[in-house]
């Protein structure tokens, strides 16, 4: 007996886990991987992608120039870190305690034409240039979690590949792919958690539903229900097992306490919380420090730091980093509202800072790979016209990485005297892509990521071995 896919769909559904079908964004029950003896394994690779929507400024943050003329290095000066050399900007003075927890790559550069931020985040996290979108593939490349989740779907989780707040105000600032999972099916594509409205420094913060149950005893009756059928129209069946082994994967993903109480933030220390910042940013990346704990795979956390204290529908989320100044009407660069420096990097370095601390001292780092970047950097001209700021800039851009056995204590590559280019060790969008892959254990060639279809790699990067101990 074969099933049509409409029938599988009904079987999932009168069980109560209609969650199982695969059209769903980011719901992939893994599979148990054996090892040589016919064990059940499972690889603990995961990552938490900090993406710092709107470009910082390399120049203010990570890669500051203190012997430039004023108009190229800004108000902020450099301080020392825990690593003799290396120094950052005087508003990352807890980073500046864990330098030696990761790897500042001052060296990231976009290949071929970037102009907007649309372009460089689609280039960021497909690995590809926009022009593959123009040229009529316009839902054909999935993005990077999507790649991951793929290949090592979760085993303890229903969620494989999630995304803590959605970037808001297509198509300025979100790709088109973001909410897809391309030519991999939708089911790799991310479950998006939280919003402006709805995030985990609010004291109602509410889950996503697909971890709701509903009524534990209405359940548990559908899974009668479902047991029942099977055992009727499966039994002479090969996929009957199939399914059957399907059905308890998704109940007890379902039904495992873990991955519902990994958005209970209030099972967390005050100390902690407050270590991380009462604010958007700081609260997000610890929900993401507890999903990966639940066993979710990949996870691209929104940058967004919220609003500044009574700043009407200023930072909206998916543009906390887009820091240009009076002209785009967004205030001082180096001031205090929502697009203000003086604002974003203190929650940036507190919540960065306490995430690398605190995967450390849980003995996650090693697995858990950490990458903090944005889309691209910033000019290095100040702009004059009106309150400061600077406009974009993909040439050159700093971004920190950290776990999977990432070298600490390290500076790779370097800019020239203004951070306007690499000058030694360029590292390309796709060479981070490769990099991300490699730190995981993903396959970096697989042409047709098991589509059946020919298609290019994901990544035409190469994975920066450098980074490495």
């Amino acid at each position: 007996m074969n099933l049509l896919p409409s029938s599988r769909r009904r079987f999932l559904q009168a069980g109560g886990i209609g969650a199982l079908n695969l059209a769903i964004p980011g719901l992939v029950v893994g599979k148990d991987k054996l090892d040589a003896s016919g064990k059940a394994v499972a690889s603990k690779k995961r990552c938490i992608f900090l993406l710092l929507c709107g470009g910082p400024s390399q120049i203010d943050t990570w890669d500051l120039k203190p012997d430039a003329p004023s108009e190229i290095r800004g108000p902020y000066k450099p301080i020392r870190t825990k690593v003799p050399g290396m120094h950052l900007s005087e508003l990352h003075p807890m980073l500046a305690k864990v330098t030696d927890h990761f790897c500042l790559i001052r060296s990231m550069t976009h290949p071929g034409p970037i102009s907007n931020h649309f372009d460089a985040m689609h280039n960021l996290l497909s690995g590809q240039l926009i022009e593959r979108v123009k040229q009529g593939e316009p839902d054909g490349l999935p993005y990077l979690g999507s790649v991951v989740a793929k290949h090592l779907p979760s085993e303890d989780n229903l969620v494989s590949n999630a995304w803590i707040i959605k970037c808001v105000g297509q198509p300025v600032f979100c790709a088109p792919n973001i909410g897809s999972g391309g030519y991999l099916g939708s089911a790799h594509a991310p479950v998006f958690i939280g919003s402006a409205d709805n995030h985990p420094a609010m004291p109602n913060f509410k889950p996503p539903e697909i971890y709701d149950m509903g009524d534990p005893a209405r359940l548990w009756e559908r899974r009668k229900l479902l047991a029942e059928m099977e055992s009727k129209f499966l039994a002479d069946s090969p996929l009957g097992q199939d399914w059957n082994d399907l059905r308890e994967k998704a109940y007890d993903s379902m039904t495992r306490a873990e991955g519902r109480e990994a958005f209970d933030l209030t099972k967390e220390p005050v100390a902690v919380r407050e270590r991380y910042g009462m604010h958007p940013l700081g609260q997000n990346l610890l929900l993401a420090r507890r999903m990966v704990e639940a066993g979710v795979r990949f996870i691209t956390v929104n940058g967004w730091v919220g609003a500044a204290p009574d700043e009407k529908g200023g930072g909206p989320p998916s543009s906390s980093w887009d820091m240009h100044g009076g002209n785009m009407g967004m205030g001082n660069a180096f001031g205090t509202g929502s697009y203000g420096m003086n604002f974003c990097l203190p929650r940036l370095d507190q919540a960065l800072s306490a995430l690398l601390t605190d995967l450390k001292q849980r003995g996650l780092l090693d697995d858990t790979l950490v990458v903090a970047v944005g889309e691209f950097g910033r000019t290095p001209i100040i702009l004059t016209k009106g309150p400061p700021g600077r406009q974009h800039w993909p040439k050159c851009f700093s971004a920190i990485v950290a776990g999977c056995g990432i070298h600490g204590g390290a500076v790779y590559g370097e800019s020239d005297k203004t951070a306007s280019a690499p000058i030694s060790d360029p590292v390309t969008v796709q060479d981070l892509h490769a990099t991300v892959l490699h730190a995981m254990g993903v396959p970096l060639n697989d042409l047709g990521m098991n589509t059946g279809l020919s298609r290019p790699p994901f990544s035409t990067g190469k994975p920066v071995l450098g980074l490495f101990s």
